[in-house]
């Protein structure tokens, strides 16, 4: 979507609170009456990112299916869709159609912004009290001027996927917590023959968001607040992210061909690459977990190997080393989605179905009460890393808007062709920001 936009505000969230303690038509913003709830026959149709055979994809069947059974009337029509097809191209399209989904995924942020300024999405507000109050601040990165048009049902920080086994045959004791350690493990497991870093620079984001960490890392908390706000970029760190970038991209940390690598598809892609040993580490959030064994020849291998470990800071960095990417994954209504959808939406955040989806390991549950469910070691580092982290800023992509992020991401990749520059990253931004 090509509109003009501000981008949402930057989301200083208090993750702890996040996940662990905060917990037809008619006026949009207005619950209907009880007795016009499953009343008559309605199909939803519900558009996710779970495209990939696994438990994540499962449980999604499951949630519809149990809500069928609880209300004969309605019948849900999923379709499971890769992200940045859907992302960046199917829904885009299907919302500027006149038959969108009726529930869909929505990243929040500016994103969220632009669509809500199109006036494609309904207003939750008053109708999503009770589930805003037990979820807390993670919601607002799914509001638009103090209205909720979405809500989430994952939510976490980005870190380093890797292989305990690979770094103790390297002779790497601890994970790195500086790029200084980090780029020495990198030079020990090339010593035993190991791929360092996987990487998916095929589907573009995988790689951005190496950019988008060394922007945190040079960028203060104010100057990102600024710039989500603002579309403003003409703090020297943005430059400098793109530098450090380029250095470290230097270093030979990654397979070879990342730059056609795709993602999370199957074995080959990045991912598959750390599930099946034939790589160290990957960067990546805490859906991951899901992901991976999605594409492992050997699932329960994955408990017995994996760790995960906080992005490494940089010695002398404007940016907070505590500071954390993060973000999550929400569901929002199409604006004439029949009234049944919201109650689906408040059904899927809803602590029990909350619980359940904790327990397939696809990412960390935003209710009260449904870190229970969390097993995983990985994940639970994850939930501590969370705690600990002074700031969390949104996915830049999203915090920005798509038509920022996608020229961001674009020019980012170019870094890692080796026809980019760090400058060009930020004309490009710029340039954006104008539309």
């Amino acid at each position: 979507m090509a509109m003009k936009h501000r981008a949402g505000a930057t989301l200083a969230l208090l993750m702890t609170t996040a996940l662990l303690v905060a917990g037809c038509n008619g006026s949009d913003s207005e619950a209907p009456a009880e007795n016009e709830l499953y009343k008559n026959p309605v199909t939803l149709t519900w558009w996710h990112n779970a495209s990939q055979d696994g438990p994540g994809k499962t449980y999604w069947e499951k949630v519809a299916k149990d809500f069928s059974a609880l209300h004969p009337t309605v019948t849900v029509q999923i379709e499971a869709i890769e992200t940045n097809q859907l992302q960046r191209t199917r829904l885009p399209a299907a919302l500027l159609s006149s038959d969108p989904p009726d529930i869909f995924q929505a990243w929040g942020g500016g994103e969220m912004r632009e669509q809500v300024e199109a006036d494609y999405l309904k207003d939750l507000t008053d109708q999503v009290k009770d589930e805003v109050a037990n979820i807390g601040s993670a919601t607002e990165i799914w509001q638009v001027n103090g209205k909720q048009y979405g809500l989430p049902y994952r939510m976490g920080i980005e870190g380093i996927w890797y292989n305990k086994d690979m770094f103790a045959k390297a002779g790497i004791t601890a994970p790195p917590t500086t790029f200084e350690e980090l780029n020495q493990a990198v030079t020990k497991l090339k010593a035993i023959n190991v791929i360092p870093i996987a990487l998916g620079a095929g589907d573009k984001w995988p790689a951005a968001h190496w950019w988008y960490n060394f922007a945190l890392r040079a960028c203060s908390v104010d100057t990102l607040k600024k710039a989500s706000v603002d579309l403003v970029f003409d703090d020297p760190c943005f430059v400098k992210a793109g530098q450090d970038l380029k250095t470290f991209i230097g270093t030979n940390p990654f397979q070879p061909n990342f730059i056609a690598t795709p993602g999370q598809n199957d074995p080959t892609s990045a991912n598959g690459l750390v599930a099946n040993g034939k790589a160290a580490m990957e960067l990546m959030g805490d859906w991951n977990r899901g992901t991976l064994e999605t594409v492992a020849e050997d699932p329960e291998a994955l408990t017995k190997f994996l760790g995960w470990f906080p992005v490494p800071a940089i010695a002398g960095s404007a940016g907070d080393p505590k500071a954390a990417l993060g973000g999550g994954d929400g569901f929002a209504c199409a604006k004439n989605a029949p009234a049944e959808c919201v109650e689906f939406l408040k059904y899927i955040v809803s602590p029990e179905v909350q619980k359940g989806f904790a327990g397939t390991g696809t990412g960390l549950p935003v209710a009260k009460g449904a870190e229970a469910g969390v097993a995983d070691p990985a994940l639970k580092s994850i939930l501590e890393a969370t705690s600990g982290a002074t700031y969390v800023q949104l996915w830049l992509d999203t915090a920005f808007g798509s038509t920022v992020g996608n020229a961001m991401n674009d020019a980012v990749i170019a870094i890692f062709a080796g026809n980019g520059t760090p400058e060009k990253v930020v004309e490009a931004m710029k340039a954006a920001a104008k539309k």
